[in-house]
């Protein structure tokens, strides 16, 4: 069997140089040491560290680093989106992350299908409001609209008290039941369809672009 390749699309607003740890990269580590454990290769993207223009195209110009990001989508079997709430919402960089995918969603794959078909998509999210499962169904459904292969129980999450207070690190997140839970069934569910989608994908019947 082909080694599979898991990549998790960090939207934190917080650049990897700014040496403040980011809470959304802490849970997302819990699901990836679990696909390692399975063989998978595994790869964080930092998206605040790179130029990425908003807009609905593949190469907008002028120093766009999107390219390089989308040739790592490209490649992998299993696409994970984590983000931080914001007023409750999925932060501003997995908005232009979706919709940059969006804009690639024409590509197809040499059956014609679009070339997210065969990869299988989840969703990590924390945060210390409200909002995790809103943001959950936004990004699911965003992925399953281009194509990506979207699995039961694969939004993982830490929501800590409203308001000021400690977030999924500080307020030890990782302990929570509830948490570890679904971040064992995020990994395993997105495996077992990787593999399966791996072995036998989906027929180019009735799902050709145009």
């Amino acid at each position: 069997m082909t080694k599979l390749k898991a990549i998790v699309l960090n939207a934190s607003l917080k650049k990897t140089k700014a040496e403040e740890p980011s809470h959304t990269e802490g849970l997302s580590r819990e699901v990836l040491e679990i696909l390692e454990k399975e063989g998978v290769e595994t790869e964080i993207v930092r998206l605040a560290d790179y130029h990425i223009p908003y807009g609905i195209s593949g190469d907008l110009g002028g120093g766009d680093m999107w390219p390089q990001i989308f040739a790592k989508v490209k490649e992998a079997d299993i696409v994970l989106f984590g983000t931080p709430l914001w007023l409750g919402e999925k932060s501003s960089l997995a908005t232009v992350a979706m919709e940059r995918l969006y804009g690639s969603s024409g590509e197809t794959n040499d059956k014609g299908q679009s070339i997210f078909y065969n990869k299988v998509g989840g969703v990590i999210i924390t945060g210390n409001e409200d909002g995790a499962k809103h943001a959950a169904a936004s990004v699911l459904y965003g992925m399953s609209h281009i194509g990506f292969v979207v699995p039961p129980n694969v939004d993982a999450y830490w929501v800590g008290e409203a308001g000021p207070g400690p977030s999924y690190l500080e307020g030890e997140g990782q302990n929570n039941e509830f948490t570890k839970k679904h971040v064992e069934m995020l990994a395993y569910n997105t495996l077992h369809f990787a593999r399966m989608l791996n072995e036998n994908p989906i027929p180019a019947e009735g799902n050709q672009m145009e």
